[in-house]
């Protein structure tokens, strides 16, 4: 068995050993120290796309703020999770997400947490904020990539390439399950042309879970 490095770090005032190439998220969570996410799941690649994770990372004498999922800890490095410059970028960042997508409850639910009262933006009417999730456990667990983001800026979507109906797709629902903001359902995925099977293969529902299934 190899045995990895262990390093030392400090986090909100706690010193705690950690497995060098460990995230500041990884180490945060073993010592029960909440810290928000909206693109990171354990089984996935971390991203860092929603940097709602930031946090303020010290070391040399110089203090970064970084997305904890993707930045490793490193012996020495003092770590703060909650203070108010940090509070402030997330409550900005949840600010602009609820202006994209003003109904969705993992939001509002966020913007109570914050203390959030007011959208000083124009709103939109999306119920995606891009998270990536489904496109990153499409590819890495399901093995099939059959979607990915379309188009650039404030146009980004999820969709199959080129925008085409996509006969790699087998109708596991592994993106649905995964989104964070509830709102992927295969009925729409299906509705919206943005995930189908080939003429020759469709997706049935079990009559008694209710479960999607794909059958030929």
């Amino acid at each position: 068995m190899v045995k990895r490095d262990r390093i030392t770090i400090t986090i909100d005032g706690r010193r705690r050993k950690a497995e060098r190439g460990q995230s500041i998220l990884e180490v945060a969570r073993e010592a029960a120290i909440e810290i928000p996410t909206l693109c990171y799941h354990e089984s996935l690649t971390p991203w860092g796309s929603c940097r709602l994770c930031v946090v303020e990372a010290s070391q040399h004498g110089r203090t970064r703020v970084v997305a904890s999922c993707v930045t490793p800890a490193e012996d020495g490095m003092v770590i703060k999770t909650n203070t108010q410059r940090i509070r402030d970028i997330r409550r900005m960042i949840i600010t602009l997400l609820l202006a994209r997508c003003p109904g969705l409850a993992i939001l509002k639910n966020y913007a109570n947490e914050f203390g959030i009262k007011r959208i000083p933006f124009e709103k939109g009417d999306e119920d995606c904020f891009l998270c990536g999730m489904c496109v990153r456990a499409c590819s890495e667990i399901v093995g099939i990539g059959a979607i990915g983001f379309a188009h650039r800026g404030a146009k980004t979507e999820v969709e199959p390439p080129f925008g085409f109906a996509s006969s790699a797709c087998i109708g596991c629902g592994t993106c649905t399950t995964i989104c964070p903001a509830r709102t992927l359902t295969l009925e729409k995925v299906f509705a919206r042309q943005t995930m189908h099977r080939g003429k020759d293969q469709i997706v049935g529902r079990c009559v008694v879970c209710e479960t999607y299934y794909s059958g030929a």
